[in-house]
């Protein structure tokens, strides 16, 4: 299978059947083979595996018939798959070629070790919805990150846009050319160093998800306030002040320069302690 992009080596992987099973090796490619979001040298795939060679998706899936999915041959078993919106352009910009596509179908932390490996230039651009993210990188550290709303640029530091766009799981992506924008204190911070503390922070969140209003809900404080506000922690009362001032949650979000896991930590004690209440 020739996949025919600067980020796929000449010989790239090997996937071949073995003991009616489907084995996958990296053969020493330059920006590596990645399975379900892992990078590995060698291991087993099944059905619904998702193998990430450069831009592209083989996933591995059940010929309709009579036989099983560990009897055919593993060509057959592994299909290229790009996302519907993917297209690669013939001109180039910069010497950069342009990648598009969906994050339902390559995750953004899979793209980041990607472009992280490759030591790649360029700005990733991210649209998830109503926001729209950028992650500039340069020779693969990320330099800087941005977010926006409405075409309005947030005033949001460039680690807690970065943890915010890790928990977008539905929206499009384009490789665009290298800024010349500059910035004052860029973050420059390899993809693994951040990477592990969004996951965590993806993880937190999916814990607080039951807890936490719609992000445009608009809170309030629960009045009388029986409880004394002195019991309330820092970040707490920093929180309770967004309340206080009629913000929404996604408001509170966005004028905390905390990262959003501590605001909406927060917000969920205040609740739970009685403080504060979804407004009818």
């Amino acid at each position: 299978m020739v996949l025919v992009e600067e980020m796929v080596s000449r010989k790239h992987a090997k996937i071949e059947l073995k003991d009616g099973r489907i084995q996958i090796e990296d053969l020493g490619s330059t920006n590596g083979t990645f399975v379900n979001g892992e990078r590995i040298v060698k291991g087993w795939l099944k059905e619904g595996d998702r193998v990430l060679i450069g831009s592209n998706i083989l996933k591995v899936i059940v010929a309709s018939g009579e036989e099983g999915p560990n009897t055919r041959r593993a060509p057959d078993s592994a299909m290229a798959e790009r996302p519907p919106t993917a297209k690669r352009k013939a001109s180039e910009v910069s010497g950069e070629s342009r990648m598009r596509g969906s994050i339902e179908e390559i995750p953004l932390p899979d793209l980041l070790q990607l472009f992280g490996t490759s030591r790649k230039n360029g700005v990733l651009v991210v649209e998830s919805g109503a926001e729209l993210g950028r992650i500039f990188l340069n020779t693969g550290l990320i330099h800087q990150v941005t977010v926006e709303r409405g075409g309005k640029e947030l005033p949001v530091p460039a680690l807690k846009a970065f943890y915010r766009m890790i928990l977008w799981d539905k929206g499009s992506f384009e490789l665009e050319p290298p800024s010349t924008r500059t910035f004052e204190q860029p973050l420059n911070a390899s993809v693994q160093e951040v990477l592990m503390e969004g996951f965590r922070q993806r993880d937190e969140f999916e814990h607080l998800k039951g807890k936490l209003p719609a992000a445009e809900a608009r809170l309030e404080a629960v009045t009388p306030i029986a409880k004394p506000l002195r019991d309330l922690s820092p970040a707490e009362l920093d929180v309770m002040q967004a309340v206080l001032n009629g913000l929404s949650f996604r408001a509170a979000l966005d004028a905390s320069p905390a990262p959003d896991l501590d605001v909406a930590t927060s917000l969920a004690s205040l609740i739970e302690k009685g403080y504060v209440k979804k407004a009818g």
